[in-house]
């Protein structure tokens, strides 16, 4: 049952989304993919059988976003924020909402972000007061992918009572005081709808809660950050892949007409695809280690979560970079196909955990120290 709904990614990517990408690139949330994928029980993928999923873990969704990422990294970026919060939907959430989710009829996404913590994701600091019988929320995200699209954000808030740095929520898109205050129009990944969320005495039930009252920067860790890191790092493999084929296409079909000779015919092109296709090889050998390492418990397992994001989003953007530099002034026409690689490719370095931020805790890691002490 698996292998066939990679088989129907498969057909989805090279249908709908590579039909949509370049519309998704003007700035487009790319719904009717997101439709398909959903009506195909894509987005159901990591969701349990017992309520109508596919019951697929970690592999199986790296493996979706990696194929999505080849034909639009907007789209698959939407999915790696669907699954992050699934992942924590599957343990906390109630029965009606898991079912939603498995008919691809719920878009999950993450509200973990805030201007005042900046990348440090796990201190949030908006609040979540109990008033009577609700809880109310105050807050400020500074970036949520879908966020107009959603059905429902995982959301982070101070504990409301208990000890701790955070607590989750889930908390539905439609809530009233809860409202996006401006559209996204960014450099890359143009087409993810991420923007900022603002909560002015929002009100939801305590039941909303997802998980104990403080326990939410434990799930955050233990949970949303693997599947968060390992999916980020198959969108910018997925780049990759696609930026070296058509790299590849462009050198190998475009000649020196005077000369009788293609561009691939110079030794210094040939070198520099060389170095696009090694990089991308060993980031993807990366990404298959961690998931080997996650699912097997070794050892190394937290530390490969940390590299292969912050691995994969640097090579991403060498890749990309060699892809315009041989491609050359025709890189910049959108029809060699490209340059909204190159643009997208920069975003995984920013995001949180940021590459930066990531270097520090692999540091740290390495030297042995505590990574949040």
């Amino acid at each position: 049952m698996l292998e066939n709904i990679q088989n129907t990614v498969d057909q989805v990517a090279s249908g709908v989304v590579r039909e949509q990408a370049n519309k998704t690139d003007e700035g487009n949330f790319p719904r009717a993919g997101i439709d398909a994928l959903g009506k195909a029980g894509v987005l159901g993928l990591l969701s349990s059988k017992d309520v109508g999923g596919q019951g697929g873990g970690m592999r199986d969704v790296t493996m979706a976003v990696e194929r999505i990422a080849r034909e639009c990294a907007s789209t698959a970026m939407v999915v790696t924020m669907h699954f992050s919060g699934v992942a924590v939907l599957e343990q906390f959430a109630p029965r009606e909402v898991r079912q939603a989710v498995a008919k691809g009829e719920h878009l999950s996404t993450l509200a973990l972000s805030e201007a005042g913590s900046r990348s440090h994701f796990w201190a949030p600091l908006s609040t979540a007061e109990k008033k009577n019988d609700v809880v109310v929320l105050n807050a400020k995200k500074s970036f949520s992918t879908a966020a107009s699209n959603a059905t429902a954000y995982v959301w982070s808030s101070k504990p409301v009572a208990a000890e701790g740095l955070s607590t989750l929520w889930l908390v539905p898109a439609k809530t009233p005081g809860v409202r996006v205050p401006s559209p996204f129009n960014g450099l890359g990944l143009r087409g993810n709808d991420s923007a900022p969320i603002v909560a002015e005495n929002a009100q939801i039930p305590e039941a909303a809660r997802l998980g104990k009252d403080g326990q939410g920067m434990s799930i955050m860790l233990e949970i949303v950050l693997p599947f968060f890191n390992v999916m980020s790092t198959a969108v910018s493999v997925g780049l990759m892949e696609t930026a070296t084929a058509r790299t590849v296409a462009h050198v190998t079909q475009t000649s020196f007409e005077h000369a009788n000779s293609k561009i691939a015919d110079l030794p210094t092109i040939r070198a520099y695809v060389a170095r696009m296709r090694l990089k991308t090889d060993m980031a993807r050998a990366l990404l298959l280690d961690t998931l080997d390492a996650v699912e097997k418990g070794r050892p190394d397992a937290v530390l490969r979560v940390l590299e292969s994001k912050a691995g994969a989003a640097e090579a991403a953007s060498d890749v990309l970079d060699l892809a315009m530099r041989v491609c050359g002034g025709a890189a910049f026409r959108k029809d060699v196909g490209v340059e909204r690689l190159f643009r997208d490719a920069r975003a995984s370095t920013v995001m949180s955990p940021t590459t930066d931020l990531l270097y520090e805790f692999i540091g740290k890691a390495a030297c042995g120290m505590e990574l949040f002490a």
